[in-house]
Protein backbone atom coordinates (compact mmCIF):
# COMPACT_ATOMS: atom_id res chain seq x y z
CA UNK A 1 0.00 0.00 0.00
CA UNK A 2 1.47 3.49 -0.95
CA UNK A 3 1.99 5.37 1.88
CA UNK A 4 0.26 8.89 0.84
CA UNK A 5 1.10 11.67 3.85
CA UNK A 6 -1.44 14.16 4.76
CA UNK A 7 -1.60 17.54 5.81
CA UNK A 8 -4.39 18.27 9.04
CA UNK A 9 -5.01 22.16 9.14
CA UNK A 10 -6.94 23.68 12.09
CA UNK A 11 -8.55 26.31 12.92
CA UNK A 12 -7.79 27.48 16.58
CA UNK A 13 -10.50 29.01 18.29
CA UNK A 14 -13.57 26.51 19.39
CA UNK A 15 -12.25 24.27 17.07
CA UNK A 16 -9.01 23.24 18.49
CA UNK A 17 -9.03 25.02 21.60
CA UNK A 18 -12.49 25.25 23.85
CA UNK A 19 -12.43 28.94 24.14
CA UNK A 20 -12.14 31.79 22.42
CA UNK A 21 -9.20 33.61 23.48
CA UNK A 22 -10.04 36.85 22.44
CA UNK A 23 -13.02 36.68 25.14
CA UNK A 24 -10.38 35.36 27.22
CA UNK A 25 -8.64 38.76 27.25
CA UNK A 26 -11.59 40.61 27.23
CA UNK A 27 -12.65 39.09 30.16
CA UNK A 28 -10.11 40.55 32.00
CA UNK A 29 -10.73 43.83 30.10
CA UNK A 30 -14.01 44.28 31.35
CA UNK A 31 -15.65 44.00 27.93
CA UNK A 32 -16.21 40.63 27.30
CA UNK A 33 -20.07 41.46 26.38
CA UNK A 34 -19.27 43.94 23.45
CA UNK A 35 -16.29 41.49 21.78
CA UNK A 36 -18.50 38.39 22.05
CA UNK A 37 -20.99 40.06 20.52
CA UNK A 38 -18.62 41.15 17.15
CA UNK A 39 -17.02 37.62 17.15
CA UNK A 40 -20.35 36.07 16.55
CA UNK A 41 -21.40 38.11 14.22
CA UNK A 42 -17.97 37.74 12.55
CA UNK A 43 -18.46 33.89 12.58
CA UNK A 44 -20.99 34.13 10.92
CA UNK A 45 -19.86 35.84 8.39
CA UNK A 46 -21.92 39.16 9.04
CA UNK A 47 -18.97 41.20 9.45
CA UNK A 48 -15.50 41.84 7.59
CA UNK A 49 -13.25 39.73 10.00
CA UNK A 50 -10.07 42.24 9.58
CA UNK A 51 -12.09 45.15 10.77
CA UNK A 52 -13.86 42.95 13.31
CA UNK A 53 -10.79 42.00 14.52
CA UNK A 54 -9.58 45.51 14.87
CA UNK A 55 -12.82 46.73 16.58
CA UNK A 56 -12.33 43.89 19.03
CA UNK A 57 -8.34 44.71 19.76
CA UNK A 58 -8.46 48.35 20.15
CA UNK A 59 -10.93 47.31 22.90
CA UNK A 60 -8.03 45.76 25.06
CA UNK A 61 -5.67 48.76 24.96
CA UNK A 62 -4.72 49.02 28.42
CA UNK A 63 -4.20 45.33 29.44
CA UNK A 64 -1.57 44.77 31.16
CA UNK A 65 1.31 42.07 29.43
CA UNK A 66 1.29 40.03 32.20
CA UNK A 67 -2.73 38.81 31.27
CA UNK A 68 -1.40 36.73 28.24
CA UNK A 69 -0.09 34.82 30.83
CA UNK A 70 -3.15 34.51 32.93
CA UNK A 71 -5.11 33.65 29.27
CA UNK A 72 -2.37 31.27 27.99
CA UNK A 73 -3.18 29.25 31.68
CA UNK A 74 -7.04 29.33 30.83
CA UNK A 75 -6.78 27.46 27.58
CA UNK A 76 -8.36 23.98 27.43
CA UNK A 77 -7.84 21.93 24.34
CA UNK A 78 -10.68 20.52 22.70
CA UNK A 79 -11.82 16.49 23.57
CA UNK A 80 -9.32 14.36 21.44
CA UNK A 81 -7.14 17.36 19.59
CA UNK A 82 -3.52 15.75 21.54
CA UNK A 83 -4.61 12.41 20.76
CA UNK A 84 -5.08 13.25 16.93
CA UNK A 85 -1.99 15.45 16.92
CA UNK A 86 0.23 12.21 18.25
CA UNK A 87 -2.04 10.15 16.04
CA UNK A 88 -0.96 11.76 13.27
CA UNK A 89 2.74 12.70 14.06
CA UNK A 90 2.83 9.06 14.53
CA UNK A 91 2.12 8.17 11.19
CA UNK A 92 4.27 10.50 9.28
CA UNK A 93 1.46 13.03 8.59
CA UNK A 94 1.66 16.80 9.34
CA UNK A 95 -0.15 19.31 11.09
CA UNK A 96 -0.58 22.90 10.95
CA UNK A 97 -2.72 25.58 13.29
CA UNK A 98 -4.18 28.77 11.89
CA UNK A 99 -5.57 31.58 13.83
CA UNK A 100 -7.35 34.42 14.01
CA UNK A 101 -6.54 34.55 17.57
CA UNK A 102 -3.23 35.83 18.51
CA UNK A 103 0.29 33.66 18.74
CA UNK A 104 0.83 35.67 21.67
CA UNK A 105 -1.56 33.51 23.64
CA UNK A 106 -1.30 29.76 21.58
CA UNK A 107 2.77 29.77 20.91
CA UNK A 108 3.12 27.47 24.84
CA UNK A 109 0.70 25.01 23.23
CA UNK A 110 2.39 25.33 19.61
CA UNK A 111 5.65 24.10 21.48
CA UNK A 112 3.91 21.77 23.62
CA UNK A 113 2.74 19.58 21.00
CA UNK A 114 5.41 20.00 18.46
CA UNK A 115 3.87 21.54 15.90
CA UNK A 116 5.94 22.95 13.11
CA UNK A 117 3.62 24.83 11.10
CA UNK A 118 1.27 27.69 12.37
CA UNK A 119 0.37 31.20 11.88
CA UNK A 120 -1.50 33.26 13.75
CA UNK A 121 -1.98 37.41 14.41
CA UNK A 122 0.23 39.29 16.84
CA UNK A 123 -0.67 41.88 19.10
CA UNK A 124 1.62 44.86 20.06
CA UNK A 125 3.10 45.16 23.42
CA UNK A 126 4.64 48.77 24.53
CA UNK A 127 6.07 48.95 28.04
CA UNK A 128 4.14 45.73 29.38
CA UNK A 129 0.99 46.81 27.80
CA UNK A 130 -1.78 46.53 25.12
CA UNK A 131 -1.40 49.06 22.76
CA UNK A 132 -4.86 47.95 20.89
CA UNK A 133 -3.14 47.18 18.05
CA UNK A 134 -2.43 44.25 16.01
CA UNK A 135 1.81 43.76 14.51
CA UNK A 136 1.97 42.78 10.70
CA UNK A 137 -0.63 41.26 8.01
CA UNK A 138 -3.81 40.14 9.95
CA UNK A 139 -4.44 36.55 9.39
CA UNK A 140 -8.04 36.47 7.91
CA UNK A 141 -9.77 33.84 5.87
CA UNK A 142 -7.93 34.33 2.76
CA UNK A 143 -4.20 34.00 4.81
CA UNK A 144 -5.76 30.65 5.85
CA UNK A 145 -6.52 29.33 2.49
CA UNK A 146 -2.46 30.73 1.35
CA UNK A 147 -1.23 29.06 4.70
CA UNK A 148 -2.74 25.80 3.89
CA UNK A 149 -1.03 25.86 0.15
CA UNK A 150 2.06 26.96 1.49
CA UNK A 151 2.12 24.38 4.55
CA UNK A 152 1.20 21.63 1.79
CA UNK A 153 4.15 22.51 0.03
CA UNK A 154 6.70 22.68 2.86
CA UNK A 155 5.48 19.49 4.40
CA UNK A 156 5.23 18.11 0.33
CA UNK A 157 1.93 17.12 0.74
CA UNK A 158 -0.37 17.26 -2.70
CA UNK A 159 -3.46 19.91 -2.30
CA UNK A 160 -5.69 16.41 -2.37
CA UNK A 161 -4.42 14.67 0.71
CA UNK A 162 -4.93 18.27 2.90
CA UNK A 163 -7.82 18.35 5.75
CA UNK A 164 -9.01 21.74 6.73
CA UNK A 165 -10.96 21.97 10.06
CA UNK A 166 -12.48 24.63 11.27
CA UNK A 167 -16.12 26.04 12.76
CA UNK A 168 -16.57 29.72 11.17
CA UNK A 169 -16.91 31.88 8.19
CA UNK A 170 -13.29 33.00 9.17
CA UNK A 171 -12.77 29.09 7.65
CA UNK A 172 -14.53 28.95 4.00
CA UNK A 173 -11.71 29.58 2.14
CA UNK A 174 -9.51 26.94 4.01
CA UNK A 175 -11.75 24.53 3.72
CA UNK A 176 -12.79 25.16 -0.08
CA UNK A 177 -9.39 24.38 -1.11
CA UNK A 178 -8.67 21.35 1.58
CA UNK A 179 -8.50 17.64 0.01
CA UNK A 180 -11.49 16.84 2.76
CA UNK A 181 -13.02 20.02 4.81
CA UNK A 182 -14.62 19.28 7.83
CA UNK A 183 -17.01 21.40 10.02
CA UNK A 184 -17.19 21.60 13.89
CA UNK A 185 -19.05 22.75 15.75
CA UNK A 186 -19.64 24.95 13.38
CA UNK A 187 -21.91 28.02 11.79
CA UNK A 188 -24.64 27.19 9.42
CA UNK A 189 -23.04 28.84 6.45
CA UNK A 190 -19.70 26.28 7.20
CA UNK A 191 -21.59 23.00 7.32
CA UNK A 192 -23.42 24.21 4.30
CA UNK A 193 -19.77 24.04 2.32
CA UNK A 194 -17.97 21.25 4.35
CA UNK A 195 -17.70 17.66 3.37
CA UNK A 196 -18.11 16.63 6.68
CA UNK A 197 -19.54 18.12 10.09
CA UNK A 198 -18.83 17.03 13.45
CA UNK A 199 -21.74 18.18 15.72
CA UNK A 200 -20.45 16.87 18.91
CA UNK A 201 -17.84 18.27 21.51
CA UNK A 202 -14.95 16.34 20.18
CA UNK A 203 -12.74 15.17 17.63
CA UNK A 204 -11.97 11.38 18.32
CA UNK A 205 -13.98 11.05 15.16
CA UNK A 206 -11.74 12.61 12.76
CA UNK A 207 -9.37 9.64 12.17
CA UNK A 208 -11.84 7.31 11.19
CA UNK A 209 -13.45 10.48 9.06
CA UNK A 210 -9.81 10.87 7.36
CA UNK A 211 -9.49 7.52 7.06
CA UNK A 212 -6.45 6.94 9.70
CA UNK A 213 -7.92 3.79 11.58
Amino acid sequence: MVFSKRLVQFDVDSTFIQQEAIELLARHAGVLDQVASITQAAMRGELDFAESLRTRVHLLAGLPESVIFQVQSEIVLTDGAKDLINLLHSKGHSVSLVSGGFINIIQPLVNNLSIRHFKANKLEIKDGFLTGLLEGPIIDRAAKAAALQEFALASSVEMKNTVAIGDGANDLDMMAIAGISIAFNAKPIVVQFADFAINEPTLSSVPSIIGLE
